[in-house]
């Protein structure tokens, strides 16, 4: 027999990516399995958790029917009330410093008393929220502009509107500009340096708007009424900046005549449109006056 045998060739395996792919059929089965479990709501949980949410705000749950509690019992399961205060602590911090966890003391009061009614909740003896905030906030400034404004309030030269989200301090210009003049008149600028004094410790966003009455304007340095109403309203600016008031708060507008007060048809309308307004905004608005 001759020792050179012949070899046998090796059948090749036509199913050998059978293996690999049942691997990748697992695979993708266990992954789908571990995405239903993760997407799978627990309604019991989100009832209870809606009820709480829906009571600490209205007094009473929407569900018309009561949450099996996790033991099948049947009976009603409540969040407790020092976890629904913590997810309103996390959610709306109070503005100012850092939202912390309600203290054990708290909580525990919290537990042992009856719900408050939500008027009484929103109203006194609780920390004021920022609404509350910023009316008391604005009446304060109403109060210091006032006082630093006193005898031109008095004499009825300077008027102070406290409205639901300013301030506003109408300054006539007969007092402040000579006719046709953007300058601040020396007399204007003590009272304007008081209101200054009055604004500084505040961080509230100020705006500067300038009026004129309809009777036109055209000289080399303003060439209609657009530019004096603006020059005026930087005027008043530029001395609440060089009283230490932040630029950054500081915004000028002019209207010109297209905003007046009064008709122009009567010397009291025409002194009454020439004016220049300060505008205070609560703490939530820009100098534009959007939140």
């Amino acid at each position: 027999m001759s020792r050179n045998r012949r070899r046998h060739d090796d059948h090749e395996n036509h199913e050998a990516w059978a293996i690999p792919y049942g691997d990748l059929v697992t695979l993708l089965l266990a992954f789908f399995v571990v995405m239903y479990a993760m997407s799978t709501v627990n309604e019991g949980k989100y009832r209870v958790l809606s009820d709480s949410l829906s009571e600490a705000f209205n007094g009473a749950p929407h569900s018309a029917h009561a949450v099996a509690d996790a033991g099948g019992t049947g009976g009603r399961v409540e969040l407790p009330r020092n976890q629904v205060q913590e997810i309103f602590s996390a959610a709306m911090p109070v503005a100012g410093r850092a939202a912390s966890p309600p203290s054990k003391a708290a909580s525990a009061a919290s537990e042992s008393r009856p719900a408050a009614p939500a008027a009484a909740a929103a109203g006194t003896g609780s920390a004021p929220g920022p609404a509350l905030g910023d009316s008391v906030e604005l009446a304060k400034v109403a109060d210091e502009v006032t006082n630093a404004m006193g005898t031109l309030v008095a004499a009825g030269e300077v008027h102070v509107r406290r409205l639901q989200h300013s301030v506003v301090v109408d300054i006539s210009t007969d007092i402040l500009f000579p006719s046709g003049v953007a300058h601040l008149s020396s007399n204007a600028v003590p009272a304007l340096q008081h209101l200054a004094a009055a604004l500084k410790p505040f961080t509230n966003a100020i705006r500067v708007e300038g009026y004129t009455d309809d009777r036109p304007i055209r000289t080399a340095e303003f060439p209609s009424n657009w530019e004096l109403s603006a020059a005026r309203a930087a005027s008043v600016v530029h001395l609440f900046m060089d009283r230490g008031i932040a630029a950054q708060r500081l915004a000028v507008v002019g209207y010109g005549e297209f905003r007046p007060m009064l008709p122009n048809a009567t010397t009291a309308g025409r002194n009454a449109n020439r004016r220049v307004e300060v505008l205070i905004f609560n703490r939530d608005a820009g100098a534009d006056g959007l939140r």
